[in-house]
């Protein structure tokens, strides 16, 4: 009997397997890290006058992750509808998805800057809908994903070629560059981070690793140039340096964030019973939610965190080894480990592991537009997953 064509296009058959291990348990670790990140937002965003305020319930971030969490899973499902292929470099230019989204994303971060709203003493975010249930956009989410893509879109093309330091390396570094230098005048951490994950996608990618060390003689005097430049960056860092010779000179949030971990102790004290998000803990709902879930649901609830976000990496990590095709690889490896290191980061920070940073816990922080464009690249991995499921079905019939 003749066998299948194994160079058939396998996103065009119309019946599909996929793999009990491949995109639906990831999807669902997934969905128990919104649904875990919804339950205690809405925790972490009471307040002792809360039952004097029913009537603003909407202008809180309970009940905007209340509305956000549905909209992500529809996010993440449309998405994984969606061919990856559709945003590679193989086309000519000015038909290419990615190249719009890298200008679209440079005109929203140079529109932050002049438009922006401040909040928290910096202009992150553009607000689409102001007014008392305003709604908010912040750009550097946006471009952090953007980069992810083009740059495994641009590997992809090249291929070999990105050893070629003038035409093909340099290009790429200095739009990384013009991304981070727009970045990092009001978000430190977002850029360090865009930064750290380009760099492991060039060298997952060929870059030979001597072109690679060319960028640091700018990047870090431009780094150490904007910490120098912020009194709130260096009071940070010397807050964390301190605490490792007196433990009375971490900063007062540091100093909240493990005051609540350790009240939590083995089982925590029950869900909603914690009292450091009654104005203890700053960013309670967002980059220090993690501290909140170790309060009330103790090491047990840290725990659950964590094995997620293992579970996340391990079959994340399967992905990536089972996609046939070179950009997918690189693309999947960028989201997989694009997540994984900002909720290590993230743990990091909120058990003074790491210095103070700006950056949420994915899937479970309160954020409408974090939370939305990783339910996207979450849909992108799994649109991944399936089709290599599908090829292995074509190439083993």
């Amino acid at each position: 009997m003749k066998r299948n064509c194994p160079t058939k296009k396998f996103y065009e058959r119309k019946e599909t397997q996929t793999s009990p291990v491949g995109d639906f348990a990831i999807e669902i670790v997934v969905l128990l890290l919104m649904a875990t990140g919804t339950v205690f937002v809405y925790s972490a965003g009471a307040s002792v006058g809360y039952n004097l305020e029913r009537s603003r319930f909407y202008e809180t971030p309970m009940f905007k992750q209340v509305v956000f969490f549905p909209l992500a899973v529809g996010v993440l499902l449309l998405m994984r509808r969606v061919d990856y292929h559709w945003f590679h470099l193989k086309r000519p230019w000015w038909k290419s998805t990615s190249f719009y989204l890298v200008i679209v994303s440079l005109l929203l971060l140079v529109a932050v800057l002049i438009f922006g709203q401040e909040r928290n003493q910096s202009k992150r975010w553009l607000d689409l809908l102001p007014g008392p249930a305003y709604l908010s956009f912040q750009p550097s989410e946006l471009a952090k994903w953007v980069m992810i893509i083009f740059t495994a879109a641009y590997l992809d093309k090249f291929g070999g070629q990105i050893q070629d330091f003038k035409r093909r390396f340099l290009p790429i570094c200095l739009l990384i560059g013009l991304t981070i230098v727009l970045i990092i005048i009001e978000d430190f951490g977002t850029a360090a981070f865009i930064a750290l994950i380009t760099f492991l996608l060039l060298w997952i990618g060929g870059a030979v690793w001597w072109h690679m060390l060319s960028p640091l003689v700018i990047a870090i005097p431009g780094f150490l140039t904007a910490v120098l430049l912020s009194p709130t960056r260096i009071n940070r860092i010397k807050g964390f340096f301190s605490y490792l010779f007196d433990e009375q000179g971490l900063p007062y949030q540091a100093q909240q964030s493990l005051k609540a971990i350790s009240a939590g102790g083995l089982w925590g004290a029950g869900l909603g019973r914690g009292v450091f998000k009654y104005g203890h803990l700053p960013e309670d709902t967002t980059d220090f939610i993690f501290a909140v879930i170790a309060e009330e649901m103790g090491f047990i609830g840290a725990m659950w965190i964590l094995i997620l976000f293992a579970l996340f990496l391990l079959f994340g990590i399967r992905i990536i080894l089972r996609c046939p095709d070179r950009f997918g690889k690189l693309l999947s490896a960028g989201i997989v480990f694009s997540i994984s290191i900002q909720a290590a980061i993230n743990i990091g920070v909120v058990t003074v592991v790491l210095p103070t940073k700006g950056i949420p816990l994915p899937f479970v922080s309160a954020g409408g537009t974090s939370l939305l464009l990783t339910a996207a690249a979450t849909g992108i991995l799994l649109n991944i997953a399936r089709q290599s499921s599908e090829s292995e079905e074509l190439l083993n019939p």
